[in-house]
Formats: structure tokens, C-alpha cells, sequence
């Protein structure tokens, strides 16, 4: 692996970079617009939306438009994705993150082939929620690739005496919090996708109560959905509160741990909502978009911890002693 200091900031590929990964959650919001539509299936066929690369006055139509929109979105996508490799692997000296944007590039060829297959197979559950699952991993790949070509990441970090062991406790919270995000995500994906998103019909309750009285396969993931939701919330506040407390003047990790507390408490005021309006079109597809962001939030904050607790003080110490002898 190539030294961090021998890679040098180049903040036209970091910016875009960090609009590509602003299009994948708007990406993510648009595939939520489809399936809160009911038009998955609005364009029967696959590679090509009825028989034709574009049909003619597809946006016309609301569902096509929804659903032909959301390809022609994605392909974009992917052509931006295969753009920023290119530059990638033409200009990055550091040959781990060459190999992260070559994963991209893998990974969004592998939601488009499961993209047509939830189409091809007319939406089965486990084809769908693993083209959500796959397209939060896209996002991962994607956030990473704008983190660790920051300048934050590769000129601010690379100070000697910013590292201490007083962070560790707060790169285990953060990479602890991605994981939980992650799974919250696939469970949303399949209560989502197996219809039981009104499993329990009113909010905060379910069914007037804390803990349902009776259950089923689509009551329990939806609860477990919010249960999610509830140990999420309290892990954002600490890891929130424990930055305030050990590491105040760490813009790094004081910034994305704020900007999670104010995505949270959007996202469980939109969680509500997509239950008492019915799984209405607009609350449901930000709460997905939202969703995505929190994602990505809690990967920039693990990240940035992880680059701040990646040397010790004493190793500098010891370059320093080691020079005058």
C-alpha cells in the first residue's frame, strides 16, 4: 500500500466524487419512488423498456415515468461510476483505493443485472431487497471514495500529534453504528418489499400498545423496523455526546456526528408519517432517501475516527527521539 503523504489532494476528482455520491442516494430515493408507486412492473421488459432503448413520449405516462426514469437515471450513474475509475486509476498513487473504485464499478454492474431481474422474475422479495441491499453497498463504495480523497483525509489527518488511544472508544461507536445502520436498512428492505410497511397500523403505539399482543411474520419485522429505529436513535446521541465530550475541536467527527443527531430525528418524524398517511408516495420515498443518507453519514464518520486513531502520539514521539539520537 502506498503511504498516505505520497498521495496528493486533487480536489476537482474529491468533488466529483462527493456529487456522485449525492446522485447515488438520489439514485436510491428514485428506486423508492418506483416501488411506492406500484410501478415496478410499468415497464415489463428488460434491458430495454418495450423493446426500445427510450420509447416514445415515455414520460407521459406516471408509472413509465417513474420506472423508465429510474434506468435511464441509473445508467448515468453507471457512466460516472466508469468515468471516476478511469480517473482513479490514471492519477491515484494509493493502489487500495485504485481497487475500491474498480469495486464500484463491479458492484453497480451487479445492481443493474439484479435491477432487470426483479423485473424479469415480476418483483420477488428476495430479488428486491438484495437490489437495495447491493445499492447501499454501492453507496458505501461510493462515500468511502469521496472520504478518503478529501483533503481532510489526506492532508489535515497526516499531522503528527492529532492521533490518540482517547479515540479508539469513538472509532468502535462509529464502525459499531454503520453495522447497525446497514442492518436497519435490509430489515426496512424487507418489510418493505414483503408489503408489511402498515403491518401495524398506528404510530408511536402498535396497536395502542408498547409490545404488540399479537404477531406475525409481517408484524414482527415492521416492529423490529422500529425497535431498529429506537436503538439507532440512542447510538447517534452518544457517539454524538461522546465527541462533544473527548474530541470538541475535531471538525472531522463533530460534523457528520451532528449532522446524524438532525437526520435522525428526520427520519423517525418521516417514519411516522409514512404510517399515518397509508405509505403515502411523497413521506415514504424521502424516508428511504433519508435512510440512504444516514448511511453514508455514519461511514464518514466511521472513517474520519478510524483515520484519527490510525497513529498513536507516541509513535511520533518516538521518530523524534529517534532523529536526535
Amino acid at each position: 500500500m502506498v503511504d498516505e503523504v505520497t498521495a496528493s489532494y486533487d480536489r476537482s476528482r474529491h468533488r466529483f466524487a462527493v456529487l456522485l455520491t449525492f446522485a447515488v442516494v438520489a439514485l436510491v430515493a428514485a428506486g423508492a419512488l418506483v416501488t411506492s408507486k406500484g410501478a415496478g412492473l410499468s415497464v415489463p421488459d428488460w434491458p430495454l423498456s418495450y423493446g426500445s432503448l427510450n420509447p416514445p413520449q415515455w414520460w407521459e405516462i406516471e408509472n413509465v415515468r417513474a420506472e423508465h426514469g429510474h434506468r435511464l437515471f441509473a445508467g448515468l450513474v453507471a457512466l460516472l461510476t466508469v468515468a471516476l475509475a478511469a480517473w482513479t486509476w490514471r492519477c491515484e498513487p494509493r493502489c487500495w483505493v485504485r481497487r475500491l473504485s474498480y469495486s464500484a464499478v463491479a458492484v453497480v454492474l451487479l445492481q443493474a443485472v439484479l435491477g432487470g431481474l426483479t423485473v424479469l422474475l415480476f418483483l420477488p422479495t428476495s430479488v428486491s431487497v438484495g437490489h437495495a441491499g447491493i445499492a447501499e453497498i454501492f453507496l458505501g463504495l461510493m462515500t468511502t471514495l469521496a472520504v478518503v480523497t478529501s483533503r481532510v483525509w489526506l492532508e489535515e489527518h497526516s499531522k503528527e500529534g492529532l492521533y490518540a488511544s482517547q479515540f479508539e472508544a469513538i472509532r468502535r461507536a462509529a464502525v459499531f453504528l454503520s453495522a447497525l445502520v446497514y442492518c436497519q436498512i435490509l430489515v426496512g428492505a424487507v418489510m418493505r418489499h414483503s408489503g408489511a410497511g402498515l403491518a401495524i397500523p398506528d404510530f408511536p403505539l402498535a396497536f395502542g400498545r408498547l409490545i404488540p399482543r399479537d404477531w406475525s411474520f409481517a408484524i414482527g419485522i415492521h416492529y423490529a423496523h422500529r425497535l431498529g429505529a429506537i436503538v439507532i436513535a440512542a447510538t447517534i446521541l452518544v457517539v454524538f455526546v461522546r465527541i462533544l465530550r473527548r474530541a470538541p475541536a475535531v471538525r472531522a467527527l463533530l460534523v457528520p456526528s451532528a449532522l446524524l443527531v438532525v437526520l435522525v430525528c428526520t427520519q423517525i418524524v418521516l417514519g411516522g408519517a409514512v404510517v399515518l398517511t397509508g405509505k403515502a408516495v411523497l413521506p415514504n420515498t424521502v424516508h428511504v432517501g433519508v435512510g440512504a443518507s444516514i448511511w453514508a453519514m455514519s461511514l464518514v464518520l466511521a472513517l474520519n475516527a478510524t483515520r484519527v486513531t490510525s497513529r498513536e502520539p507516541r509513535r511520533a514521539v518516538r521518530t523524534r527521539e529517534e532523529s536526535i539520537s
